[in-house]
């Protein structure tokens, strides 16, 4: 039905409202979720729940959140989501799902992407997502973060701040994301993966991690960055976590997946996406009128 809002914002709203008081009766150790409509809804779901193993003991990392996202996974419509990305509510007794950038301040604040990364391949995702290897057909990843915070999320970029040649443009959409654009310069062999490979120096790893955690590659970061709605739309309506994650110092470890760096978000327009679902001015204009004052159907409205 193209970006939202369209007519389903509405309804999921509703939803929200209805099932928000009974979500922590359903799943124990979740206080509150929110499937983000700026994101189309089922591909970016966020969680607020509790780690509970050690009341007595500080925690430093995702024990029981893990059980509860895989609780969420396995509960009715929240089986959709191909991004869940869960936090612990201690970490913030204020925070609210509904307050995006704010949750993944405190996510990004805190996630270890060595250790913070668990991936659903080969399994099923929303009929109507178009960024997976067939129909039905993609991967999910739940991103997981507790504790204290490990780093200070830049909000700016500094100026001796250099990316190699092929990656350009880059804008801060939140603090501590980034958006950067893959440039043709003629070399259509050099890839993702090989420029990525330019930044894997580890002074330049650390210093990207530890203030931009998380880089998103797309194909207009002015756009993307402009607005909190665009950053979600892109970012996640566009990639399928297991072909689109990429990450600076990358390694796989008794089959778990990590990096050292900086997570790397391919979320650029591939070639087997639907094109963008643009509405027709000439259209949206007749549908004005229509709906006008003393038009046919202002009565309904």
């Amino acid at each position: 039905v193209g970006r939202p809002p369209q007519e389903d914002t509405s309804f999921g709203e509703l939803i929200h409202e209805l099932t928000g008081p009974v979500i922590p009766t359903v799943l124990p150790g979740i206080k509150e979720v929110n499937a983000v409509d700026a994101s189309g809804v089922h591909p970016l779901l966020l969680a607020i729940g509790s780690e509970r193993y050690w009341p007595y003991q500080k925690t430093t990392q995702p024990q029981e959140l893990l059980t509860q996202a895989s609780a969420i996974l396995g509960q009715g419509q929240m089986s959709l989501a191909k991004y869940l990305w869960i936090v612990d509510g201690a970490v913030d007794r204020d925070l609210r799902a509904s307050q995006i950038e704010r949750f993944f301040r405190r996510m990004l604040e805190r996630v270890d992407w060595k250790r913070d990364l668990h991936f659903h391949t080969q399994t099923t995702i929303d009929t109507l997502d178009y960024s997976g290897h067939g129909m039905n057909a993609g991967s999910k990843v739940v991103i997981a973060a507790t504790g204290p915070p490990i780093r200070e999320l830049a909000k700016e970029i500094s100026d001796d701040l250099r990316f190699p040649a092929g990656l350009g443009n880059p804008q801060v959409c939140l603090p501590g994301v980034l958006a950067v654009e893959l440039i043709d310069d003629g070399d259509r062999g050099l890839e993702l993966r090989e420029r990525l490979t330019l930044l894997q120096d580890e002074a330049v790893m650390y210093r990207l991690s530890s203030t931009f955690p998380l880089i998103v590659v797309v194909d207009d970061s002015r756009f993307t960055a402009r607005t909190l709605n665009n950053f979600l739309w892109v970012t996640f309506t566009r990639s399928n976590p297991a072909a689109d994650i990429y990450g600076l110092g990358e390694f796989t470890n008794q089959k778990h997946w990590g990096c050292r760096g900086s997570l790397v978000i391919d979320a650029r327009i591939k070639p087997h996406h639907a094109p963008p679902l643009i509405e027709d001015p000439a259209v949206s204009k007749k549908i004005d009128v229509l709906a006008a004052r003393g038009g046919p159907l202002a009565k309904w409205l």
